[in-house]
């Protein structure tokens, strides 16, 4: 047994190099929540997490505010009781996803050091194949997103996802413009964020499949999933849900409903990787591959997410872009990002990712819990 003595909470905030425009809204910086989790073995554990208001609910404010509390709930506990630790967290606090986020991660973490693996290893998986991340282009001109992803393109990238959602003419309008710059020789992903509504969704659907389109990520909103089935039904272009899945009981649903083609997990999203393993089970029984998706994390979470994809092979697709859209790295060790977006996976034990202590001692609000 290994008993909690501290958890440290820090707000991170990083800014990005430019705005970022999705259909819920535009993205300025990343206000992150940082958590640390101290045992008596002397051993700690870090997590992040990335509370997106426009998805989550949750504001880096209220998250701070809150993980006091739940660094109080697991004070005194033992940490190797991990199951038990997340089933504490979601009975008292269901719908903070983000805040438990970090603190799952934190976790697993830390018992990759105690048991001095990796995490890959420790969840069973194993360092063998290449991950490469995709690139985003924010939603702007036709013009502007055809030079984007021209320009992502040309630096190697595999796949260039899209951000759409405001209309039909206009949405078709973008991707006939990047597909005249860049060709038809690398795939095109789009995400709509929730912005259609399901007539919307499924014309623009229709006149987009001439563009060769790899899969739409959750065209229509949350409170309309009811709708997804019939938006599948009729779209000659593949269903990838991310906002109406959150957890394992969305994926059970989605599943069962046969609402997509296949599943976006977040861990800012999910609650963390406990959580995230439901997820990627149910995948696989239901026979739909996974992406490993991220908001603006840095490489710290980044680098919990590619132990994730190296722990499960159901994880086909890999959306880890944020690192190139934040003004500045605060994380030490951690993956490494290459040309073309190549993701090498660090061998030290846990997640072999810390944020720089100095970062840690700017941060505009701290609080250490014993």
């Amino acid at each position: 047994m290994s008993l909690i003595t501290k958890i440290e909470i820090f707000r991170l905030q990083v800014p990005l190099k430019y705005p970022f425009v999705i259909s819920l809204g535009t993205i300025r910086d990343a206000d992150n929540i940082i958590v640390k989790i101290h045992t008596d073995d002397g051993l700690f554990g870090t997590g992040e997490g990335c509370p997106y208001v426009y998805i989550v609910g949750e504001t880096a404010q209220s998250a701070f505010a809150n993980a006091q509390a739940m660094a109080n709930l697991w004070l005194g506990k033992d940490a190797s009781a991990i199951e038990n630790r997340i089933v504490e967290l979601k009975k008292i606090f269901p719908f903070n996803y983000t805040l438990r986020s970090a603190f799952d991660m934190a976790l697993y973490d830390w018992l990759g050091k105690k048991c001095q693996q990796p995490l890959y290893k420790l969840l069973g998986g194993a360092n063998d194949r290449t991950l490469s991340t995709d690139m985003t282009v924010g939603i702007a001109s036709p013009e502007e997103m055809a030079a984007t992803a021209l320009k992502f393109k040309q630096e190697g990238f595999p796949a260039i996802k899209l951000k759409l959602g405001t209309g039909v003419a206009e949405d078709v309008a973008r991707v006939r413009a990047v597909r005249e710059v860049i060709g038809y020789d690398i795939p095109i992903r789009i995400d709509a964020n929730q912005g259609w509504n399901a007539t919307t969704a499924v014309q623009t659907l229709q006149q987009l499949a001439a563009f060769q389109i790899q899969f739409c990520e959750e065209p229509i909103s949350r409170g309309q999933v009811h709708y997804l089935p019939h938006v599948r039904q009729n779209s000659p272009i593949p269903i990838m849900a991310d906002e109406s899945l959150f957890d394992s009981h969305d994926a059970f649903r989605l599943a069962a409903a046969d609402a997509c083609d296949y599943f976006n997990i977040k861990l800012s999203k999910s609650g963390g990787i406990y959580e995230a393993l439901r997820i990627v089970a149910i995948a696989d029984a239901a026979g739909k591959q996974s992406q490993i998706g991220c908001m603006s994390e840095t490489r710290l979470a980044l680098t919990a997410f590619a132990h994730l994809a190296l722990a499960r092979k159901n994880i086909q697709f890999f959306d880890m872009d944020s690192v190139y859209m934040l003004a500045a790295d605060p994380v030490q060790g951690g993956i490494q990002f290459h040309a073309g977006g190549k993701i090498t996976v660090p061998d030290a034990a846990g997640l072999g990712a810390e944020i720089a202590p100095e970062w840690l001692a700017g941060c505009a609000e701290q609080v250490v819990v014993r």
